[in-house]
Order: structure tokens, then sequence, then C-alpha cells
């Protein structure tokens, strides 16, 4: 499968989805003016992913900011990786958050009590 690469800008995050070397991460700021334009290719390539997934998947969320409509998008993402585990994948989602950001832990808190996979909340 080919890799998803989206370099970063001021206003949308970098996705880099490689499973020839397991790397599965969303980073930096996430404020497109059309949310679900910038994430459709996102969730497309996820769900060509989960056809045919790595036996772990070990997903990363390095957002620095991200507004309201991003939110629900994130949420996509996770119900996607919630069923990989459900079909028996191992899947594990670690959460980074600057350590004085308290809305991004909070955030983190959330989405870890909405979904069922082993998630690590980590400050750096």
């Amino acid at each position: 499968m080919e890799p998803l690469d989206i370099k970063a800008t001021n206003d949308t995050p970098r996705v880099l989805f490689d499973p020839d070397n397991n790397l599965f991460e969303i980073s930096g700021r996430s404020l497109p003016e059309d949310v679900v334009t910038f994430y459709q290719p996102v969730l497309d390539w996820l769900d060509e992913y989960n056809q045919t997934p790595l036996k772990k998947t070990d997903f990363v969320f390095k957002y620095i900011y991200f507004n309201t409509a991003t939110s629900k998008l994130v949420q996509d993402i996770l119900i996607k990786l919630e069923h990989l585990q459900e079909k028996g994948f191992d899947v594990k989602v670690s959460w980074y958050y600057e350590q004085d950001d308290e809305d991004m832990l909070d955030l983190g808190i959330e989405f870890q009590e909405n979904v069922n996979v082993p998630f690590e909340i980590i400050g750096y």
C-alpha cells in the first residue's frame, strides 16, 4: 500500500501514514477552511488500510492545536482504529501534548474515554 504523506501548512497538520515503516502520525495545527475536504483522503486511506492492516498499528497524534470541526474528524479516525482493534488487530494510540497545554491533555482524556483501544497520553 502506498504511503500517505501530506505536508503541513500554517493551517493543516502533517499526515504521514507509512505502513512499510509502521509510521502513522498526524502532527501540527489543524484549522483547515474545509475540514471534511482535508480529512477525506485520510479517512479513505484508513479504510483501504483496514482491508489489509499490519498486525500491530501504533498511531500517533501530536496536535499542537485543532478547531472544533477537526475534533469530529479525530473521533472518526479513532473509530476506524477501534474497528481494527475489534477485528483482532493490535492497535495503540499515543496522544502527545505539550506539558503546559491543559486543553490538549483534556481532549486526549476525552478521546481516550470514547474509544476502546489502548491509549497512552504523553506530555512532553
